[in-house]
């Protein structure tokens, strides 16, 4: 009987640091969407949002980690159970670190709201957000249903994000050869779609950790990657 109630503690641990895994996950979500909202419209109260709102994720990792933990020490997980535990950890990790790329667009928006606009590429920008968010969104779903083939789809659609990210660089380059007065502009708008693809590689190693965790195996080929800007500027 006191076995069973230790296995229902145990449970109950894990339902409870999951719980607290997507509510992460829904913040940083919003912290996206809210960080390109702010950017196209030019409201720097909503960046502000984006900012203040970055602690409340950083303190939920930090509760996470510190979950983690206790149920490592106290109840000496094993096996698949071992397993959940890292990839609460990893994860966590991972949102909190797309969660500063948010928060970093919102703080360049008070920069960029006193330039002028450089045609679209805030609508471009917000674009690739809303891929990106879809992408969690998915990820996130595949951690709760142990779904390793949506977190492979997942992986999949980071050369999307790869791709637009080469399109918008070839933009701003564009832009700023065009007309100098948009250099200032355009390297801050380079900086924040960098950060957006780097958002969706964040992504894509959540989706990573779910195949991991329900396979035991890590996906078997490197993720492609479709960013050639490096090799763009050695040309």
């Amino acid at each position: 009987m006191q076995d069973q109630h230790i296995v229902s503690a145990f449970d109950r641990d894990l339902e409870s640091v999951q719980a607290q895994i997507m509510k992460m996950g829904g913040m940083v979500e919003d912290a996206i969407r809210l960080a390109a909202q702010s950017l196209e419209t030019r409201d720097e109260e909503l960046a502000d949002q984006v900012r203040g709102g970055d602690k409340a994720i950083d303190a939920l990792e930090e509760l996470i980690n510190e979950r983690a933990a206790r149920i490592i020490a106290l109840r000496a997980p094993t096996a698949v159970d071992l397993r959940l535990i890292l990839s609460v950890i990893k994860i966590s990790a991972s949102l909190e670190r797309i969660g500063d790329y948010a928060k970093n667009m919102a703080k360049r928006n008070s920069v960029l709201a006193q330039l002028p606009a450089v045609a679209d590429s805030a609508g471009a920008i917000r674009r690739m957000c809303k891929t990106v968010e879809s992408m969690l969104k998915d990820a996130l779903d595949s951690y709760v249903q142990r779904d390793a083939e949506l977190a492979m789809d997942v992986i999949a659609r980071d050369e999307d994000v790869d791709q637009m990210y080469n399109a918008l660089f070839r933009e701003f380059l564009t832009f700023m050869m065009e007309d100098p007065r948009n250099i200032t502009s355009c390297m801050h708008l380079h900086f924040i779609a960098k950060n957006v693809e780097r958002m969706g590689d964040l992504v894509t190693s959540i989706a990573e950790q779910v195949v991991y965790l329900v396979t035991g195996t890590h996906p078997d080929e490197d993720r492609p990657k479709a960013d050639n800007t490096s090799t763009k500027l050695k040309g």
